[in-house]
């Protein structure tokens, strides 16, 4: 999952060298995070802007790579508000999704994916810093610069959330339909990512 994703021509050589390693693993979060591959060049192209803009700002150049990924996830969370008030049109169930978009195909593939849609900006970007980047709660702490215990609590209603999206298409489903065991495996795995927040916590 590679995009064209470029650096300006005048940026300075110092700034490109700290970016462009990070432009790949910024295009995957972005792209699990908005849900289409348009979207999530667009991001990263407007994040590289605003670190670009703020360069001159950054004392620690050290901390390039947590700088650039916060300012990443707020353009991201900034779109996913924009979305959650202008929502495109659903897809039909029975169109197949081609892997010309692969965060498309990717998503959904998995119910969890699919079920995403269903969660705030903020509560879509701490299960995707923690489940798709792997980043522990204190990292995701520092990351967004909220409370530890802000993120725990965000985490624990998004998979409340999940899980009860996908008993609700269980229930008005039933056995015949057949996302059923896609929704059985969604229900399974918010259960199970509960117990891990847990252990973790602890």
């Amino acid at each position: 999952m590679e995009a064209a994703l470029t650096l300006a021509d005048d940026c300075p050589v110092s700034f490109v060298e700290l970016a462009d390693p990070l432009l790949n693993d910024a295009y995957r979060l972005a792209g699990y995070l908005l849900g289409r591959a348009p979207d999530a060049e667009d991001a990263v192209q407007e994040a590289l802007a605003r670190a670009w803009k703020a360069w001159p700002r950054l004392r620690d150049k050290e901390s390039f790579e947590p700088w650039f990924d916060r300012i990443l996830v707020n353009v991201c969370r900034d779109r996913l508000r924009i979305q959650r008030r202008h929502p495109l049109d659903e897809l039909d169930e029975e169109v197949p999704v081609y892997a010309a978009d692969p965060f498309e195909a990717a998503l959904a593939r998995a119910e969890i994916g699919r079920l995403v849609r269903v969660l705030n900006a903020d509560q879509r970007v701490v299960i995707g810093l923690r489940y798709w980047r792997d980043l522990s709660l204190q990292e995701i702490a520092d990351l967004l610069g909220i409370p530890l215990g802000t993120v725990q609590s965000r985490i624990h209603y998004a998979l409340q959330r999940l899980r009860e999206a996908a008993e609700t298409g269980l229930r008005d489903g039933g056995s015949r339909n057949p996302a059923t065991p896609a929704l059985t495996d969604g229900r399974d795995r918010c259960v199970g990512m509960e117990r891990d927040m847990k252990g973790e916590r602890r």
